[in-house]
């Protein structure tokens, strides 16, 4: 399972919630006719329940989506504090240069000289631009703008991001 966000609020009295999105471009979701929904990010597969989507609208930095069977806000509350996920199968494809956060976890990073940096822990959302949180083999945490000035080549394939940035930044 790929986790896409969670579910941070109801919105309105007729069973809209909040969604608190993790990567860009969320309304794409919209074309997956169901999602799925599991109180845990690291899940197993079977506790991730599917829901009909009824509707899904850009809201502010987020979105508001609506789920078949949830006709109220009370229903609505039920959800709030869930994770929204998809197996890979029933995402949308990416484009180039687009990727999926989950695919980008994991990946060892080297800068230009090829020295090592560390692997993708984690990904995290600033105002500006997604940020890179890297561990290496020492556990210390560095942080990578994810941004084309920096990143010069993800290689899925490979298991490798290249990026211009000094071992001593």
């Amino acid at each position: 399972m790929i986790v896409l966000g969670r579910i941070s609020a109801p919105f309105g009295v007729q069973g809209w919630v909040k969604v608190q999105v993790f990567g860009d471009d969320p309304l794409a979701w919209s074309e997956m006719p169901n999602w799925w929904l599991s109180a845990g990010e690291d899940a197993e597969e079977s506790a991730w329940q599917a829901r009909s989507l009824n509707g899904c609208k850009a809201h502010g930095k987020g979105l508001i989506a609506r789920f078949e069977g949830l006709a109220d806000r009370n229903a609505a509350e039920t959800l709030t504090g869930l994770y929204v996920g998809a197996p890979r199968a029933a995402l949308p494809k990416t484009g180039a240069d687009e990727f999926y956060w989950a695919d980008l976890v994991g990946l060892e990073v080297v800068n230009e000289k090829g020295e090592r940096l560390g692997r993708v822990a984690e990904l995290l959302r600033s105002g500006a631009h997604e940020v890179l949180a890297l561990r290496d083999a020492q556990d210390r945490r560095r942080l990578l703008p994810f941004v084309a000035a920096v990143v010069r080549e993800v290689d899925l394939v490979g298991g490798r991001i290249r990026v211009e940035w000094g071992s001593d930044w």
